[in-house]
């Protein structure tokens, strides 16, 4: 995908097929968010009628799959060669590595995990990201049992992304400060709930994607897994 960001706009001129299709979708994306992505804006953008976008997607939604699948090359040209060996022997580096790599994607496009989250199948490029997990965890001792649950215990962040259980979205600002208001108002009753958020700070808006999804809360729960993981692997 980092080829596709470096194109110049000369391409426009090029006959219309699926990557530039692919690639407007996810500049608009970039420029407006997902809600800027429709047929008849990615149509301007690439100067064609919106019929013509019918000849190579089939509507809105294939787009879309299009659009993570381009997501999951820019990863690899982030990461390497997903069929490459690791550059590394050690297991727990290799998939931390790669890991990071999907997360510098998702911070250069903050909409790509509402995308991810709102795909209902797994298309072929991304089971390729997620072979070449397994592969690193298999060249480090796991059993195929052992990388599943692993799977299951990243969840999101196998992708560079935290899930939040709870994501305000564009109101987060001002509901971050009506709960501080709130628990000032109620510290005596909420303790714990009012010592924590006097002393937590997310200030670092360039490694944040979504509310409380900073690096630092990723790195940590990152390394939790993995570390938990690397202890069970160590197990007789």
């Amino acid at each position: 995908m980092q080829r596709m960001a470096t194109r110049t706009k000369t391409d426009r001129r090029k006959p219309l097929n699926r990557e530039l299709v692919f690639q407007a979708a996810v500049e608009l994306a970039d420029e407006g968010g997902l809600g800027a992505v429709t047929m008849r804006r990615l149509a301007d953008k690439l100067g064609v009628e919106a019929m013509s976008l019918y000849y190579h997607v089939a509507n809105k939604q294939a787009i879309l799959d299009g659009v993570v699948d381009a997501l999951v090359t820019e990863i690899e040209d982030e990461v390497g060669d997903f069929d490459a060996p690791a550059a590394t022997e050690d297991w727990k580096t290799a998939v931390r590595e790669r890991i990071l790599g999907a997360r510098r994607i998702m911070l250069r496009h903050r909409w790509a995990p509402q995308l991810l989250e709102s795909r209902t199948k797994i298309s072929a490029p991304m089971m390729r990201y997620f072979n070449s997990l397994l592969g690193l965890m298999r060249a480090g001792g796991f059993s195929y049992d052992l990388a599943h649950h692993a799977l299951h215990a990243l969840g999101s962040r196998a992708l560079g992304f935290n899930q939040e259980l709870f994501n305000p979205g564009t109101q987060a600002a001002q509901i971050e400060e009506d709960m501080y208001d709130m628990l000032g108002l109620l510290a005596k009753q909420l303790p714990h709930l009012a010592g924590m958020m006097s002393e937590i700070a997310h200030d670092d808006p360039d490694s944040t994607i979504g509310w409380c999804d900073d690096q630092t809360e990723f790195e940590f729960g990152l390394d939790l897994i993995l570390d938990g993981l690397e202890a069970k692997l160590r197990e007789p």
